[in-house]
């Protein structure tokens, strides 16, 4: 039982912080283009700079 007087504290706090990270990422935008980021992986770009054909 003495157990719980750790346990729940520390689960408490890492809820917070998985709050506040996620708060975090939604003001900093790294939601806002979720499909750009798709497509520029599909996107074939062999091109190297300084290697000329």
């Amino acid at each position: 039982m003495n157990v719980l007087l750790f346990l729940i504290p520390v689960a408490l706090l890492m809820g917070l912080a998985g709050l506040v990270a996620f708060i975090w990422s939604l003001n900093s935008g790294q939601y806002e283009d979720l499909d750009g980021a798709a497509a520029r992986i599909l996107e074939d770009d062999d091109e190297k700079p300084g290697k000329e054909e």
